[in-house]
This record gives C-alpha cells, sequence and structure tokens, in this order.
C-alpha cells in the first residue's frame, strides 16, 4: 500500500485529552500526529492480517497463485544444505540455562 497516493479518505477518532496529549507527544519526535497514527495503524493492521490462515481471491488472482505453485521447483544447494543441519532444538544446550 503506497502512502504516496491521493489521499480522499478519512479517518476520525475520538478520545480524551490525556490519549491525545501522549499521541501528539509521540508524533512530535518525526512527523504529525496524522501520519504518526497512520503509520502506526498501518503497522498493527499488516500484523493482524499477517496471521490470517484463510485468504479470498479474486480469479486473476488466483490464476496467479496457481502458476506459481505449479511452477518447477528450483534448486537450491544452499537452503537444502541449511536443512539438513540440526537445528538448535535438536540438540541439548551446551550448558545449563539459568534465570538471572
Amino acid at each position: 500500500m503506497s502512502l504516496v497516493a491521493t489521499k480522499s479518505e478519512r479517518i476520525d477518532i475520538r478520545t480524551d485529552p490525556v490519549v491525545k496529549e501522549l499521541l501528539q507527544r509521540a508524533a512530535a519526535a518525526h512527523k504529525s500526529v496524522s501520519e504518526f497514527l497512520l503509520h502506526a495503524g498501518l503497522d498493527a493492521a499488516r500484523e493482524t492480517l499477517s496471521g490470517r490462515q484463510i485468504f479470498s481471491l479474486d480469479e486473476d488472482a488466483w490464476d496467479a497463485f496457481q502458476a506459481v505453485l505449479e511452477r518447477p521447483v528450483s534448486d537450491k544447494p544452499r537452503l537444502r544444505r541449511l536443512l539438513s543441519e540440526p537445528g538448535v532444538f535438536d540438540s541439548p544446550p551446551t550448558r545449563p540455562l539459568t534465570r538471572q
């Protein structure tokens, strides 16, 4: 999603003075309150949607997705080597874990 496109939509929110003051102070470091809230909201939206397990695709997007799945697998020697090595959780720790 490009933030450079013409902005034609508006989002209005109401808040109490304490929250407004906090948001203004946080935004003042680098940008306007609107920019701060937009970027923070976009980050939160992306994080929220990244965990989705069901996606809706139109016919063109579905066809493109299917085409990618049908492509031949390319050989990746470094990836094959990495996956053939034991993982960090496959062997016991070299020293006992302690709490500090």
